[in-house]
């Protein structure tokens, strides 16, 4: 599929609420390049929790200067401790910084093979991609996020209990929405889309006729 001019898509969301899902089926259908922003973060979290010795702002300074995608599939950062971790390093201003440089660069500069970008993460829609064509806020209730997160531990073989990953997910909640730094926040011009009781697919058709339509207009 090819477009007439490039897109950004800015999506912003709570842990678990599905918007990763979303974005990566969008990214494919659209053909735009993919960037789960949370993950740069869950990477530098796993560098803080396995080399705490050797961690410093020089050293993730060299790590996202050779950041590929591929660094980003690993799964060991989809674990509970690395979130947590994430959260806080989220926090640093320095970090944030060298974060946000990459993140742009990728929604604005994506290789030519791709029709334009979308990203996902926690401040894209006012801080990353003010000017995106198109704005997205996923959310579902905390029980429902609490669960799927639960489910993707478990197929990942974590022994971890249901209320753990709760509580892991209000404090999460509670770090993103309340951090001085680019806090979690759904702007007006951002779409709500609440996926509690939608599937994959129903939510990936609603949010691909709200693009279809502006891109035929």
């Amino acid at each position: 599929m090819k477009l007439k001019k490039k897109i950004k898509i800015a999506i912003d969301s709570p842990a678990a609420a599905g918007a990763g899902t979303q974005a990566k089926l969008i990214s494919k259908h659209f053909n735009l390049l993919y960037l789960d922003t949370g993950k740069i973060y869950r990477l530098i979290a796993n560098i803080k929790l396995t080399q705490a010795n050797r961690y410093s702002h020089s050293l993730i300074k060299k790590k996202m200067l050779k950041l590929t995608m591929k660094d980003l599939q690993n799964k060991k950062l989809l674990s509970d401790e690395v979130g947590t971790m994430a959260s806080i390093i989220s926090k640093d201003k320095k970090i944030r910084k060298l974060v946000h440089a990459f993140q742009i660069k990728s929604a604005y500069h994506p290789p030519k093979k791709y029709n334009g970008s979308c990203l996902d993460g926690r401040d894209i829609t006012y801080k990353i991609i003010p000017n995106a064509d198109f704005k997205f806020f996923i959310t579902a209730n905390t029980k429902t996020r609490a669960l799927r997160r639960y489910k993707e531990l478990k197929d990942l073989n974590k022994k971890i209990s249901f209320n753990e990953v709760l509580k892991s997910i209000k404090n999460r909640d509670k770090s993103d929405y309340n951090r001085k730094v680019s806090p979690l926040m759904r702007t007006r011009d951002s779409i709500l889309i609440n996926t509690t009781n939608l599937t994959k697919r129903s939510c990936f058709l609603k949010i691909k006729q709200i693009i279809d339509r502006k891109l035929k207009a």
